[in-house]
């Protein structure tokens, strides 16, 4: 009997004792197993959890953008020629709203996109040319694409809501007037559609041309990756402070036309002021009329044609020169080679 006893209770302590121990092993073994996975909520928010997913919007891989490889991209869209001479310019673009981009290092923001990227592609027809646009909703929400510039009102993006999962539309006009245009997505509420990214630059070139310059577009943008209404980032081309760590080469000498869209939402103004230099300003790039100066102010989807080139070369900044906009991203560099092409200070005798 008391060996009875005796095998009990060992078996008794024996079983404890492993129970305790895996008492203190399985935690580690299940904090080793976490994985976190980064998933859009129904509210538009960005999780990331290492804890189960019971009812995700989404998960999906991050995005990738580039915005100096944006800057000079030009897509001038598939060309043939119609009976009547006529060039026709055909455009396929594809509206999604579940992707996810690393903004900045760490921060993750549920962009909704034209062809995979924010901003949309960049437009380019010449005035006359008939544009055709072969738009495809594969959102989960209802999308268009709203022209600024002349055309029907059929063809306007706003009454005709295109459906979610594959809904298609063929926006077709001639291109005119000659300019910098946006255009964006227009389904209520706006400015959710186009604070998360549905947007781009549509430009318009004169029959006859223009100088040969140095090409570029920046879109200047903003990110509310809090929902709050207010901006958390600034940007030219969507990355915060991008062209600060990685300057634009350009030459002395060169005409650089930039093709600057002012596409902040929540804000009521944004500005562009450039260092160590002035340029030429054409409001909207419509005609030929042009200002001289270094900073200027603009609207909500305002634009317009800036032309300059340096004579000496360095570094030079370009930025909002409201400084809260700055100081959350909206600041770059225009890194400038090169030999001088106007007498330098240092070698004029100035006397006393």
């Amino acid at each position: 009997m008391n060996k009875t006893r005796s095998k009990t209770m060992f078996s008794i302590i024996s079983i404890s004792v492993i129970l305790g121990s895996l008492f203190f092993v399985l935690p580690v073994i299940s904090e080793a197993q976490k994985e976190e996975k980064t998933f859009v909520t129904h509210s538009g928010r960005v999780v990331t959890t290492s804890g189960e997913i019971l009812d995700p919007l989404y998960t999906s891989t991050t995005l990738e953008f580039d915005p100096m490889e944006f800057l000079r991209d030009f897509n001038y869209g598939r060309v043939s020629e119609l009976p009547d001479g006529t060039i026709l310019r055909e455009y396929t673009i594809i509206a999604e709203d579940d992707g996810i981009m690393e903004v900045s290092p760490g921060v993750f923001y549920n962009v909704w996109t034209f062809n995979g990227t924010v901003p949309g592609p960049t437009i380019r027809a010449t005035e006359g040319d008939l544009v055709r646009i072969k738009f495809i909703n594969n959102g989960e929400k209802e999308h268009t694409m709203h022209f600024h510039g002349i055309h029907e009102a059929h063809m306007d993006g706003v009454f005709e809501p295109v459906g979610p999962g594959g809904g298609k539309f063929v926006y077709e006009f001639r291109a005119g007037p000659v300019g910098v245009h946006p255009y964006h997505c227009h389904i209520m509420p706006l400015e959710e559609h186009i604070v998360h990214g549905l947007y781009g630059v549509y430009i318009v070139d004169p029959k006859e041309g223009r100088a040969p310059a140095d090409e570029m577009v920046m879109v200047l943008n903003s990110l509310d990756t809090d929902f709050d209404t207010e901006n958390n980032f600034y940007a030219a081309n969507t990355i915060p402070f991008y062209y600060q760590h990685h300057p634009i080469q350009i030459s002395t000498g060169d005409l650089i036309r930039v093709y600057v869209v002012n596409m902040v939402e929540f804000d009521p103004i944004n500005n562009f002021h450039l260092h160590g230099n002035l340029y030429r300003y054409n409001p909207t790039g419509t005609d030929t009329d042009s200002f001289y100066t270094d900073m200027i102010t603009l609207s909500q989807t305002e634009r317009g044609i800036m032309e300059f080139s340096y004579d000496y070369p360095g570094k030079y900044l370009f930025h909002a020169h409201k400084v809260e906009f700055s100081e959350k991203g909206w600041v770059g560099l225009f890194l400038v080679d090169g030999e001088p092409l106007a007498e330098t200070i240092g070698s004029i005798n100035y006397g006393n």
